[in-house]
């Protein structure tokens, strides 16, 4: 058990240390400098397109959701009392300066997961039913 517990030690190091921080942050960077910043970009057309989109008075759509509806959505997935914790945590320990690296990272964070969903619908397909499967659910 010894042997096996070096190895779990070893490799929690590299996935939870700054060798893969740095690998997020790099990968992060290489998307935003390839596609021009894209998240800086079109900030202002995002939050149109989302938050905007509860102060335009249009009819409900009978299929699907809404833009906010959708964000509203990946937040509740994505958000949770981890967050929070983990941001206060790193305020009380970090300083000021932590708020600055939280910043860049979710600046670079935004683009890697662009890429993501890009890609997972790119390659997604349809079944025999036409329902969409593989890409993001």
């Amino acid at each position: 058990m010894g042997l096996l517990e070096q190895i779990n030690n070893g490799l929690s190091r590299i996935v939870w240390g700054p060798v893969m921080l740095l690998f997020l942050l790099g990968i992060g960077l290489y998307f935003s400098v390839r596609t021009g910043f894209f998240q800086i970009r079109y900030f202002g057309r995002m939050c149109r397109e989302t938050i905007g989109s509860l102060f335009e008075k249009k009819p409900k759509s009978k299929q699907g959701i809404t833009p906010f509806q959708a964000v509203s959505t990946a937040l509740a997935g994505t958000l949770g009392t981890g967050n929070i914790v983990g941001v206060s945590t790193a305020i009380v320990t970090g300083g000021p300066g932590a708020i600055f690296w939280m910043w860049v990272s979710s600046i670079l964070g935004m683009m890697t997961k662009y890429a993501e969903v890009l890609l997972a619908v790119y390659y997604r397909k349809k079944n025999g039913k036409g329902e969409y499967i593989g890409g993001p659910m």
